[in-house]
């Protein structure tokens, strides 16, 4: 198993550089310029060469590059251009939160996706099932933005159960990871019942029937696990919602936090913040893939045996 984990380690090397790469360039061929939000109006011109000049924006971009990179392998991601502090200190400022919203999010959808799919196909071609599955389909089409939009005006507007917005208290989360959360349900409970209706198909089910164990016992003792193979797969790309896979629900509720940053980053085309927090955002999808490989693994043998 250390062995698999030290290949699957130095796979992520060279996936790192090219998200790096493809990072540092989309920011750059975004149209506008942060100088532009620093500069006051009627600056002259050799005012915003100087300040060019002190960002290093003047240089060739594999120049920029170069040096974005080396500073990145010693942990200092440079200074933030329009809010002038250093973006790793804003980075991990902001960070709590995200990890708070996404981590109860995962948490809400993995128990109540896999229990909702797991009821699916015990019930299989029941009313329940298909009630289920098309409240499943239609959850699974509703924008989250506008889902929470919704969730704001009855619950915190017309209710006033919750706060509409910020993140003073812990009350404060509920609405944002019902929004997140149920959109991960509904991808969580589909894998879920079609894996295990899937497995209930396989020959040692039927020998499990024969021995005279009862359809609860083989379903939750046997199928369900089982069938938690692709759902840990579901799970390990779901990871990089920890992080930040709730850019636009962040910004919704107006809650801080690594998708607020980097909207507000964006919208200052503020060059180092904007990488910053869009490798962070690469850097977890690389260790949920990670850790989804490595749950797998540890599950199934034959996916050790198949990276030799």
């Amino acid at each position: 198993m250390f062995g698999y984990f030290l290949k699957r380690l130095l796979l992520l090397i060279p996936v790192f550089l090219a998200m790096s790469a493809v990072v540092f360039a989309i920011v750059h061929l975004v149209p506008g310029d942060p100088i532009d939000n620093m500069l006051q109006i009627g600056s002259s011109p050799e005012r915003r060469a100087a300040l060019t000049a002190k960002f290093g924006l003047d240089r060739p971009l594999v120049v920029q590059y170069g040096v974005w990179l080396g500073r990145v392998f010693h942990g200092d991601f440079g200074d933030a251009i329009v809010l002038k502090q250093p973006v790793a200190t804003l980075i991990l400022t902001n960070l709590p939160h995200s990890l708070a919203l996404g981590g109860l999010a995962l948490l809400f959808s993995t128990v109540v996706g896999v229990s909702i799919g797991a009821a699916a196909a015990f019930f299989k071609d029941s009313w329940f099932d298909r009630s289920v599955m098309g409240l499943i389909l239609a959850g699974a089409t509703i924008p989250n933005f506008w889902l929470g939009l919704l969730l704001i005006l009855v619950f915190a507007v017309e209710l006033g159960w919750f706060p509409v917005s910020g993140a003073r208290s812990l009350d404060a989360l509920v609405l944002p990871v019902l929004t997140v959360g149920l959109g991960g349900v509904a991808l969580i409970a589909r894998v879920t019942r079609a894996a295990m209706v899937e497995v209930a198909r396989q020959d040692f089910v039927m020998m499990l029937h024969a021995k005279g164990l009862s359809r609860r016992q083989i379903y939750l003792g046997h199928v369900l696990r089982h069938a938690l193979l692709p759902v840990v797969t579901i799970l390990g790309l779901k990871v990089g919602w920890v992080v930040g896979g709730a850019v636009t629900i962040e910004y919704v509720f107006a809650r801080p936090g690594l998708g607020s940053l980097l909207i507000s980053a964006l919208n200052q085309r503020d060059y180092p913040l904007v990488q910053g927090c869009l490798l962070m955002l690469g850097v977890a999808v690389m260790l949920g893939t990670l850790l989804g490989d490595l749950a797998q693994a540890a599950m199934d043998p034959r996916i050790r045996n198949g990276l030799r």
